[in-house]
């Protein structure tokens, strides 16, 4: 036999035998090749399918990577979790009546949140609260100063009208939901101060008052225009600045009015706050508090020389202070609204009618 010369291994093998599988050569590689070979025979490409995809081994990304399981555990420890504050947009649950513990207080810019007279008329119940007991103690303790610095004498009246006007001034802002309005509290008690300045000049003008009014609200108008703050919270705090200038200067009415009148219908105003203070219900509180203003304007006026005439003075009192209790009570006020407008707007609001019945009747 001939020698051959050394040939590399195709696998073929020249005497008819099946090709052999080189050591070593995985068998899957030899299948694969059968199934090229038979696609080649078939018309349809898809039924070639049967004999491809064969591969049967592991591949690189099952060893290097984790399964796909792992992956989406990681993926739901990792995920972001909202913090434990956080609540979902559904309906908060009715809260109990007269809770303040959620809502806050309402702002001038506006509070994204309900406020507590919004809930309070969405469930069906009345934003008003009265101010009490407290409040009205302090409103008769203050009465009762007018009444008597009126008998001593035009300056001694002046000290207890001061506080009053002050407290009307920051009372009303804070009523309205203007915490903390420096310039606006200011602005109105100047204008009181400058009212009772022109009263005392003038020899108590009533004149005095209400070029004073003119001339503030003039003033406030002018302040506002120069307000860089937004159009609605402008006009919002241009009427504030107006009501509580006008409260303000128009409590100086004591100031104008006689002396006795001045006693009589601080003393009424007195009298008719405190009984509107009793727990009865509001109709009867009401009557009760007009009987004991018109009861204690009698009494006033037998001391002073007005006799029987100062039930007229002192129900007319009455009634302007009650007016005067109702507004401080409204929209849910807070305590610190009821110790100041709460106290102060009775007295206030009595002022107009004391100087008005004064003159007619005295």
């Amino acid at each position: 036999m001939t020698n051959q010369p050394n040939q590399p291994y195709d696998g073929y093998d020249p005497y008819g035998q099946q090709p052999q599988t080189p050591q070593g050569w995985p068998e899957q590689g030899h299948q694969g090749h059968q199934g090229y070979q038979g696609y080649q025979g078939y018309d349809d490409p898809y039924a070639a399918q049967q004999y491809t995809q064969q591969w049967q081994g592991q591949t690189w990304e099952t060893q290097t990577h984790a399964p796909v399981s792992a992956q989406v555990t990681a993926a739901e420890e990792t995920a972001y979790l909202p913090p434990q504050g956080y609540r979902a947009a559904a309906p908060d649950p009715a809260p109990t009546p007269a809770s303040a513990a959620e809502y806050g207080p309402a702002t001038v810019a506006g509070n994204p949140r309900i406020t507590d007279a919004q809930r309070a008329r969405a469930e069906g119940r009345s934003p008003i609260i009265e101010p009490g007991i407290q409040p009205a103690a302090l409103t008769a303790l203050l009465g009762l100063l007018l009444a008597g610095a009126a008998a001593v004498g035009t300056y001694a009246l002046l000290v207890p009208l001061v506080v009053l006007q002050g407290v009307t001034a920051a009372g009303w802002f804070r009523l309205n939901g203007m915490w903390p309005a420096r310039q606006g509290i200011a602005l109105g008690f100047a204008g009181a101060l400058a009212a009772d300045a022109a009263l005392l000049v003038s020899d108590r003008s009533p004149s005095a008052i209400l070029g004073t009014l003119g001339v503030w609200v003039l003033l406030a108008l002018v302040l506002q225009l120069r307000s860089h703050a937004d159009p609605d919270e402008r006009m919002y705090g241009l009427m504030a600045t107006v009501a509580a200038s006008a409260l303000a200067i128009v409590a100086g009415g004591y100031l104008a009015a006689e002396a006795d009148a001045v006693t009589v219908g601080a003393i009424a105003v007195a009298v008719a706050v405190l009984a509107r203070a009793l727990p009865l219900p509001t109709p009867a509180s009401v009557v009760v508090a007009l009987l004991a203003g018109a009861g204690g304007g009698v009494a006033a006026g037998s001391l002073t020389g007005l006799g029987t005439s100062g039930a007229l003075l002192g129900a007319g009192a009455a009634a302007c202070a009650l007016i005067g209790h109702r507004v401080a009570g409204y929209d849910y006020p807070s305590r610190f609204v009821h110790f100041t407008a709460g106290v102060s707007l009775p007295l206030s609001a009595a002022a107009p009618a004391i100087y008005v019945l004064g003159r007619a009747l005295v």
